[in-house]
Formats: structure tokens, C-alpha cells, sequence
């Protein structure tokens, strides 16, 4: 029995060595493959907007007036960096399992287009949730935005620049809290020339930077990022993060001294949750900002 005891200890430290060590694509795949399929309803491929951009919903069992997360994924907004949403059934496993309906959108991508269409989609995916997040038991006036890397960019621009959910008929109120994870808020100058490509319809270029949208009206934001981030460096996650403070806007911030990019989004999977505290986090925040939903009898 001991021994038992200790293999299912070591089990997920073992699974969180073999992805961190596969990295990327392969890693989703194995964590997608041990990923529940239970209490919860996956809806896939529902269109969201006039063209061909579609989204994925997560309900869980008996939801009703439950929080509604909007997640964002990563990959440098370029499509052979770039997952979709179909590579996130661990991250929408691992909220619902939590009580929230989950909507994972897939965005458009360079080089199909540049700066800011990327923005303008997943403005459209969230002015679409809130219309039609009653129909999947969730409540829109418990409404959550949360990013990973490039997503946690889309979702920090939704948050603090008004004018993208206003172009898509839609209003910044609306979002009740913001999570960035390893998010790139502050990144000028630009040492890539595919970012140089992807924001060159910038004008100025700092106008696509999220920390210059700062103005202290913003709703929650918790800003979460790893010092061993080697591809989104956590100067990004501080530099936004003293800046609200500065004008006094609500803003919470979480730094762990040993993190990286991958690791910080692949923890939140149901079994691997035991290795960080990142879920732990996400979930007191949104009870916090917008409560929990009422279980259906």
C-alpha cells in the first residue's frame, strides 16, 4: 500500500517532467489524451461571427447562472506558432470542472491578417457571449476574460481599450475581470521582424501596447507571470502592473519565482493542478469578482 501511496504521488510529478520536457504542441497532446470527459457538455464549432470564425463552449452538468470565462490562447499571433481552440479541451475541462461555462474562440492570424484584426475577433467572440451565455447556463453579468501569453495581449486590450468591444457593438462594463497569464503588455522595441511584420499597421507602434491604454477605469485585472519566462519576460507582467497601481486602478499580481511560459498554462489541467497554484488563484479571483453559479436541481 506504501508503496501505491508513493507511485500515485510521484504520478504527476512524473507527467509534468515529460511535458515540460516535450514542450509545445506534443505536450497539449498528451495532456488533452488523460484530459476527463465527464460532467461537462464540450459544443464545438459554433460560429460567433459573418465569416467563418467559430467557437468552442464547455457547460458543465446542471449549470445555471454560472460565471462565464472567455478564454484566450497564445502562440504569437502567427499561425504556425499558434494553436487552436481545439488544442484547449484541458483548460476548458479544468474550468468547467470548477462550476463556470467556458468559450474558447479561435481568432484569425498572420499572415492571413495583421495588428489589430486579431483584437477585433476576439472582440466579437466576447459581444457574442454576452448575448448568448443564458443560452449555455451562464450568467453574462458574471462575464471573465482570461489569456495566455498573445491571449492574455488580446484580453489586457479588450480591458483596457474601450473601443475594440465598442467598434464590435459591445461595452468594456461588460468584463468583470481580467487574467493575464505570461502575458506581453510592454515589449518595445521589437527585436522579432515577424512581430515586426504582424504590428507593422501600427501607427505609432506604441499604440498596440496594452500599458499605454492605462487610465485606472479598468475592471479587475489579476496579472500572473514566472521570472523563468524565457519567451514572455515577466518585466512585461510588472511594468503593467505598477502602472495601474500608479493611477490607482484595480489590479492584483502574482509573481513565481520559478515558472515557466508552458508551465504556468499547462498546471491549470485538472491533473496537474497539484504541481502550482495558478488554478488556486484563477479561482479565488473570479468568486471574488463575480461570485458562483447556482447549482440546478
Amino acid at each position: 500500500m506504501a508503496m501505491n501511496a508513493i507511485h500515485r504521488a510521484l504520478a504527476p510529478l512524473l507527467l509534468l517532467a515529460l511535458l515540460l520536457g516535450l514542450g509545445g504542441c506534443s505536450a497539449i497532446d498528451v495532456l488533452n489524451a488523460i484530459t476527463p470527459a465527464s460532467d461537462y457538455r464540450r459544443l464545438q464549432n459554433i460560429p460567433f461571427d459573418a465569416g467563418d470564425l467559430r467557437l468552442d463552449v464547455y457547460r458543465p452538468a446542471h449549470a445555471r447562472q454560472a460565471p462565464v470565462v472567455v478564454f484566450l490562447y497564445g502562440g504569437s499571433w502567427e499561425v504556425k506558432r499558434t494553436y487552436t481552440k481545439d488544442e484547449y479541451k484541458f483548460i476548458g475541462e479544468a474550468l468547467a470542472a470548477r462550476g463556470y461555462v467556458v468559450l474558447i474562440p479561435d481568432y484569425r492570424l498572420y499572415p492571413n491578417v495583421r495588428y489589430p484584426a486579431f483584437i477585433e475577433d476576439n472582440a466579437k467572440a466576447v459581444v457574442w457571449t454576452h448575448a448568448h451565455a443564458g443560452d449555455y447556463g451562464g450568467d453574462a453579468d458574471k462575464l471573465v476574460l482570461l489569456g495566455h501569453s498573445a491571449g492574455a495581449y488580446n484580453a489586457a486590450m479588450l480591458t483596457l481599450n474601450p473601443s475594440y468591444l465598442q467598434q464590435a457593438g459591445g461595452e468594456r462594463s461588460w468584463i468583470k475581470a481580467m487574467i493575464g497569464l505570461a502575458g506581453p503588455y510592454d515589449f518595445l522595441p521589437l527585436t522579432d521582424p515577424l512581430l515586426d511584420e504582424i504590428f507593422a499597421p501600427a501607427r505609432p507602434l506604441e499604440s498596440s501596447q496594452p500599458i499605454n491604454y492605462v487610465d485606472g477605469r479598468n475592471p479587475p485585472m489579476l496579472l500572473m507571470a514566472g521570472e523563468n519566462d524565457d519567451i514572455v519576460f515577466v518585466k512585461n507582467t510588472n511594468n503593467l502592473y505598477a502602472k495601474i497601481k500608479a493611477l490607482n486602478g484595480p489590479v492584483e499580481k502574482v509573481v513565481y519565482p520559478k515558472m515557466s511560459h508552458i508551465k504556468i498554462i499547462i498546471t491549470t489541467a485538472t491533473r496537474l493542478q497539484g504541481q502550482s497554484d495558478v488554478m488556486a488563484h484563477i479561482v479565488d479571483f473570479i468568486q471574488r469578482k463575480v461570485g458562483t453559479g447556482v447549482a440546478a436541481q
